[in-house]
């Protein structure tokens, strides 16, 4: 799995019917200093998240593992919202203090 930053929502009106219903989502990948990288991804949404979360992201073949998902032609997957994150003792982000901020 990897941590992004949701950064907005994709809206395809003209897709495969296996896409039907599936929220997609534009994310940042994160590095381990909390920095966004330049690399984007559009990443199904099973789990609610809204932009400017960060989030988990499974890729490649475990992405369809969930129920219901085997058949979809995702490549990434939000499948988690995370609440914090901590490095070596520092804490990179908080969804607390960046929902006060």
């Amino acid at each position: 799995m990897q941590i992004a930053k949701v950064r907005g929502t994709v809206v395809s009106t003209h897709k495969t019917r296996s896409l039907t219903g599936t929220k997609l989502l534009l994310l940042q990948f994160m590095d381990a200093q909390g920095q966004p990288l330049p690399k984007y991804e559009v990443a199904g949404d099973l789990v609610g998240a809204g932009v400017n979360e960060w989030v988990l992201v499974s890729r490649g073949s475990a992405a369809r593992i969930d129920d219901g998902m085997e058949h979809r032609p995702l490549d990434a997957l939000v499948v988690g919202i995370i609440d914090t994150v901590t490095v070596e003792n520092n804490r990179l982000y908080s969804k607390k203090d960046a929902e006060r901020g």
